[in-house]
């Protein structure tokens, strides 16, 4: 890889494009980047990283950290373009980080995105684009270099403190930075992988340990008084033979529970013969007391059964008397019914006979039916003169409604005639009303039409005003934060000029008797430097640095603030002073303010905005009639055409209604002559006939009620005769003395129900006292059945006992049997798991450094950088006995120091004694051109490592300042040595001395608008 040219612009010190010409540079193999502290000498570097990488350096990538430079102006993009060749093909990259930028429209910055190009150089087209796909540019550049950002960092851009401090480090420390240079994390994942497979095979193997304890204490609880006999060990999960022991404890269990089971079932046996002797003599016993108490209870029975005898006698002759009762029941129930009814016929005999008149007060049944048929005669003829007289009430009704509806006609043609007489005044004005209201409308269309542009440029004139004032104390608040900003940065800056100058104090600070210095190794300080008056310290930059960063920050917030503050001004000014509004002056006859200026005040729009809005709302209004107004005119239509139609038909029905009156009359009078005579003496025929209707229903009732009560008494006296005969027959004297022998249907059930009993219990008493077996016991003993009963509880207590013994010694064998199997189960399966425990701890304690195997300790990881490092130290000590005129070797080393492990030790080997020693030992000198050799050497190795890619620019950043004139020439000489290799090579210093020994120059002015790169030979300068 060879760099040709490189532009930045606006990057971190630098406000303007800066080229660097790396061709001319490289011409001379060996080139000087030098500058003031602070001005930029790193930032060329970091520059050559972000163009390959779109980052920079691992250590100056903070989070928060800007790269673009507080020195640009605001117009101008952060960029930076790298020209360089990688694997013979020539490439150009352009890196734009992400960045605030002034917006196009109006005030304010908005943030642009993070752009990449690559281009590619051909003889014969020229450039031409490549891609702009960051992810494809990154794995495009990374692929030709061949190494990763961190890798490009260590071996291109040579850190020198990082590799003085890895002389010095212990293997952690050199294991870190080789794994990131190298990736052995592979290997580390090896170690971890094999450490997490052993936890995971302890965890398994530990699971099953505690599942067969499990299944043993489960064994030991099932066990019950055998796990008392034979004790169960004190086990742990992991404890080495616990599969044995568990096993041959848990057949020691089983065999002390088979010989329980067997004691058992003999137990049982001798219980069950007990158990059925007492059962059998307690049943003997209760079935002689139960016959004993049989016999006693019947003779009580039979006692009590001769005590009731009379009341038996007595029920049943009554009830037998009742029985011959109920023969004579129709009879009487007859004859009761009979006398009622002849009773009632009376009653409305003589209540008939009261309506009649006097002369008819003893009138018979035949008299009073030939009266009643003459009266039915003389009203039928009456019929014809009831319908004539109800004729000649319709007349006169339909005379009353002709008359009603002559003045109804009368009244709707002079109500007709009135209306019509005004219908074309009505009809002119309801259409000037529709013709108003229709203009009305189209006047309030446009004002709507101007109000709302109206309303929208007051409010955008009121958020003007508000953001003008804004934007007044936005700027002050800008220009006192650049102040402050400008202030703090100067005080930084002095204070950081004036730390350096006393840097030699502050490190002189630090130094102990007899402890090397940290500068030039040794132990001795004869002449420390002095702080001189008013020495600043690092603390005071630092407090310096922060005031300056928060100032600026706050400056950077003012300018946004602004920014975002103009843009809402010029917003609502623009839209205050959009496109002239329409003028309402020709409905008020005055112009409308809007539109005289070009920024209108907001009183004046106002004023505008309300004068619209009382037009729009009269105008809308009387718009609102419209529809009013036309359904009013059609409503007029309609009555104008209802009353002529309704002034026609009246004039027709007075006409006909003439003649209707005429017939009438004629009918009336006819019906009046035939009426005069049908009415007699009443007042109408309808009453006449009314006083017939009634006479001849009083006749009918009054000749009914007399064969009725007649009838009655002929069926009263039958009655009597048929009960007198039914009582004879039952056995009574007198229909008396049957109805005193009545008994009701519940005391005849009850009756016999006492006699049922008394004869059933007479029976059952009759058949006890024949039975044998009951007549046997009686004449035995008294039977003992509460002894019998307790020697059988006791049996069957002590077969209960031996039951539950024999069940639970089966249950226990049976469960021990399980237990046993499933503990040989898990034994079974625990096998394997401890085959495979034991062998992935042997490989993950062997690459873990842990096991005795391993005599060094050497983790795997350790073990591959091992290799690397003595590859590292063997390319490092060519160019380090160059150096140090033969003097230093460095040579690996894998022992172990104190009680850490061993793999990555790096120590020196010194020609002059021929011993070897660490690194440590050396000077602060020796320690740079030792860090150097083994920069170089490391380069070399990750070089061949990355596919043998070339690097024919390289940087080397620092560390001069500590080497001797004739050390310095030897290192430049080697420097110098690797033009060989086609090589060039850039020192990053601003150690005097190298101004005057490379003639090929870069310099980097530190100015006040921003740094400056300067190309310089020795003698001369180019711009």
């Amino acid at each position: 890889m060879r760099l040709h040219r490189l532009a930045v612009t606006a990057f971190g010190p630098f406000g303007t494009t800066q080229e660097i010409d790396f061709d001319a540079l490289s011409s001379a193999g060996l080139f000087l980047l030098h500058g003031p502290t602070g001005a930029g000498k790193t930032s060329v570097l970091d520059a050559v990283c972000y163009a390959l990488y779109g980052a920079v350096p691992g250590a100056r990538q903070s989070p928060g950290t800007s790269l673009r430079s507080d020195h640009a102006p605001v117009d101008l993009a952060t960029e930076i373009r790298l020209e360089l060749t990688v694997g013979g093909r020539r490439l150009e990259v352009t890196r734009r980080p992400a960045q605030p930028r002034p917006k196009k429209k109006g005030h304010g910055f908005t943030t642009e995105r993070a752009q990449s190009y690559l281009r590619e150089h051909d003889t014969d087209d020229g450039w031409r684009p490549l891609s702009r796909s960051h992810q494809e540019i990154g794995e495009e550049i990374t692929q030709l270099i061949g190494m990763s950002r961190e890798q490009f960092c260590q071996v291109v851009l040579l850190p020198q403190g990082d590799f003085a401090r890895f002389l010095r480090a212990d293997a952690e420390a050199r294991g870190k930075l080789l794994g990131r240079l190298f990736d052995t994390h592979r290997f580390a994942a090896v170690e971890d992988r094999l450490a997490e497979l052993r936890r995971g095979a302890e965890t398994k193997v530990r699971a099953g340990d505690e599942r067969v304890l499990a299944v043993v204490q489960r064994i030991a609880q099932a066990a019950g008084p055998t796990g008392r006999e034979v004790p169960l060990p004190e086990l742990q999960a992991g404890d080495p033979g616990l599969a044995d022991i568990v096993l041959e404890w848990a057949a020691t269990a089983r065999s002390a529970a088979r010989e329980r089971l067997d004691i058992a079932t003999c137990s049982v046996g001798a219980a069950e013969g007990r158990q059925s002797e007492a059962r059998q003599c307690l049943d003997l016993a209760r079935e002689i007391a139960a016959l004993q108490q049989r016999h006693a209870d019947t003779l009580r029975r039979a006692a009590a059964l001769e005590t009731r005898r009379a009341d038996h006698d007595r029920h049943r002759e009554r009830l037998a008397w009742a029985r011959k009762a109920e023969l004579v029941v129709p009879a009487m129930e007859l004859c009761e019914e009979a006398e009622r009814a002849h009773g009632t016929a009376c009653r409305q005999r003589d209540d008939a006979r009261a309506a009649l008149p006097g002369s008819l007060g003893e009138a018979g049944a035949e008299q009073l039916a030939e009266l009643e048929r003459r009266l039915r005669q003389e009203l039928g003829g009456l019929e014809a003169a009831q319908r004539a007289e109800r004729r000649s009430a319709r007349i006169d009704t339909e005379r009353a409604a002709l008359e009603y509806q002559a003045r109804a006609d009368d009244e709707l043609i002079r109500e007709a005639e009135t209306w019509l007489a005004d219908w074309e005044t009505t009809r002119d004005g309801l259409r000037a009303r529709i013709e108003t209201a229709q203009d009305a409308a189209t006047r309030a269309e446009q004002l709507a039409g101007r109000l709302e542009p109206a309303r929208a440029r007051l409010a955008a004139a009121r958020c003007r005003d508000a953001r003008a004032a804004q934007v007044s104390a936005a700027t002050d608040q800008l220009a006192e934060a650049r102040e402050r900003a400008a202030a703090a940065h100067e005080t930084w800056l002095d204070l950081r000029e004036r730390r350096l100058r006393d840097i030699a104090a502050e490190l002189a600070a630090e130094l102990v008797d007899g402890e090397d210095c940290k500068v030039c190794g040794s132990a001795e300080h004869p002449r420390p430097a002095r702080a001189a008056e008013g020495h600043v310290d690092k603390a005071a930059e630092e407090r310096a640095l922060g005031v300056y960063r928060h100032t600026e920050e706050a400056r950077t917030r003012a300018e946004r603030e602004l920014g975002a503050v103009r843009e809402q001004y010029t917003v609502a000014r623009a839209a205050a002073r959009e496109a002239e509004l329409p003028q309402p002056g020709e409905r008020t006859g005055t112009a409308g303010p809007a539109g005289a200026s070009a920024d209108p005040t907001a009183v004046e729009l106002a004023a505008l905005v309300d004068q619209l809005a009382d037009l729009h709302a009269e105008a809308h209004h009387t718009a609102s009639g419209t529809h009013a107004a036309r359904e009013a005119l059609a409503a007029a239509e309609r009555e104008q055409a209802e009353r002529l139609d309704g002034r026609r038909l009246a004039e027709r029905r007075a006409a006909a209604r003439t003649s209707q009156r005429e017939a009438l009359d004629r009918e009336q009078a006819a019906l009046e002559t035939e009426l005069a005579t049908a009415r007699g003496e009443a007042a109408s025929v309808t009453e006449h006939a009314a006083l017939l209707e009634r006479r001849v229903a009083l006749l009918a009732s009054a000749a009914e009620a007399v064969r009725e009560e007649e009838a009655a008494a002929q069926r009263r006296k039958d009655a009597d005769d048929r009960l007198a005969d039914a009582a004879f027959r039952a056995g009574f004297d007198t229909p008396h003395a049957a109805a005193g022998a009545l008994v009701d249907d519940a005391a005849q059930r009850e009756l016999q129900h006492l006699v049922d009993a008394w004869q059933t219990e007479a029976a059952a008493v009759a058949d006890r006292l024949a039975e044998p077996d009951t007549r046997a016991a009686a004449d035995r003993p008294r039977a003992e059945v509460t002894g019998a009963q307790a020697a059988c509880d006791a049996a069957e207590r002590s077969l209960r006992d031996a039951t539950a013994a024999l069940a639970a010694a089966r249950e226990r064998r049976a469960e021990l049997a399980r237990l046993s199997r499933e503990a040989e189960r898990e034994v079974r399966g625990l096998g394997p798991l401890r085959e495979e425990y034991d062998r992935v701890a042997r490989l993950a304690g062997l690459t873990a450094g842990t096991s005795a195997d391993n005599e060094r300790k050497m983790r795997l990881e350790s073990y591959v950088l091992a290799a690397r490092l003595e590859q590292v130290a063997a390319a490092a000590t060519a160019r380090l006995q160059r150096m140090s005129s033969g003097r230093y070797t460095l040579v690996h080393s894998d022992a172990r120091t104190g009680g850490r492990r061993s793999g990555l030790g790096l120590h020196v080997v010194d020609a002059w004694t021929g011993r070897e020693r660490d690194t440590a030992t050396l000077s602060g000198g020796e320690t740079f051109f030792a860090s150097l050799a083994l920069a170089l050497g490391l380069a070399d190795v990750v070089t061949d490592e990355a596919g043998g890619v070339r690097l024919d620019t390289l940087f080397i950043d620092e560390g001069f300042g500590s080497l001797d004139e004739q050390t310095l020439d030897e290192v430049l000489d080697v420097l110098d040595s690797l033009r060989e290799r086609d090589r060039s090579v850039g020192i990053v210093s601003h150690v005097a001395d190298l101004r005057r020994r490379i003639p090929a120059q870069l310099e980097v002015v530190k100015e006040r608008q921003g740094s400056a790169v300067r190309h310089r030979t020795t003698g001369e300068q180019t711009g």
